[in-house]
């Protein structure tokens, strides 16, 4: 059976950010589960987390500043329709 081609992450970590994470991997995995990874397995599974699980996180965030941008325009244009003179 030959293996399906994973697409490429959508979003990517600065170089120390990913390590930083890789290093959160492999420390949750050791002490969680007692399993020793090596840098490429837990580069393989920050890979999934930022194709498959991230961009619900990162669209979520986009979401909640629309929403908070939005009630902010809102203050705004109030506050400009009380300065408006009659």
């Amino acid at each position: 059976m030959a293996k399906a081609k994973l697409k490429v992450p959508v979003l990517e970590l600065e170089p120390a950010h990913n390590q930083a994470a890789l290093q959160v991997i492999k420390g949750f995995l050791e002490e969680r589960f007692e399993l020793q990874m090596g840098s490429f397995e837990a580069q393989e599974v920050l890979d999934l987390f930022a194709r498959e699980v991230a961009p619900h996180f990162y669209n979520k965030a986009i979401s909640d500043v629309q929403a908070h941008l939005s009630e902010r325009f809102q203050s705004i244009e109030s506050d400009l329709w009380a300065l408006e003179k009659s």
